[in-house]
């Protein structure tokens, strides 16, 4: 099964708290935003994710889109771009690109529970890493679970 399209909130209370504060959410790079909420991110070609029933992975999957929050006079701001699902010793990672001065990638979330029978694509869970809490608003401690992650 190749995805086309990564749909994911990154956490709805998030969300709340920056727009309560009078932050932004911006989206930027086809990035797009559902009804819901959550963020659409198409796929770029040439990925090679593969998801078994079981869970288990292989290959990566990359996606185009920027989502940047701001709020607090640019105290809070967190920027997730070019997220990919990557198969990692560790397990199914969610990346994103790491800081302008670094380019490097880091993995902001452990993806978790794959529930394959999710309509037309998987339903998987998401918890926040060491390098996403610092990447998101350093304020959930990792393993907080976050917004579930559709892949379609």
């Amino acid at each position: 099964m190749s995805f086309h399209k990564l749909i994911w909130g990154v956490k709805a209370s998030f969300r709340g708290y920056v727009e309560a504060a009078g932050g932004s959410i911006t989206l930027s790079d086809g990035a797009t935003q559902a009804e819901d909420g959550s963020f659409i991110f198409m796929a770029e070609p040439g990925g090679d994710l593969a998801i078994a029933a079981d869970g288990s992975a292989t290959g990566s999957t990359r996606f185009q889109g920027t989502v940047a929050f701001e709020a607090h006079g640019g105290m809070l701001k967190s920027t997730l771009t070019e997220l990919a699902i990557e198969a990692t010793e560790e397990g199914l990672m969610l990346t994103v690109l790491d800081g302008p001065m670094n380019r490097g990638r880091c993995a902001v979330a452990e993806l978790g529970c794959v529930d394959a029978g999710a309509g037309e694509g998987m339903l998987i869970r998401t918890q926040i890493t060491e390098d996403g809490m610092y990447q998101i608003a350093d304020h959930y401690p990792p393993g907080t679970e976050l917004d579930p992650l559709l892949l379609v």
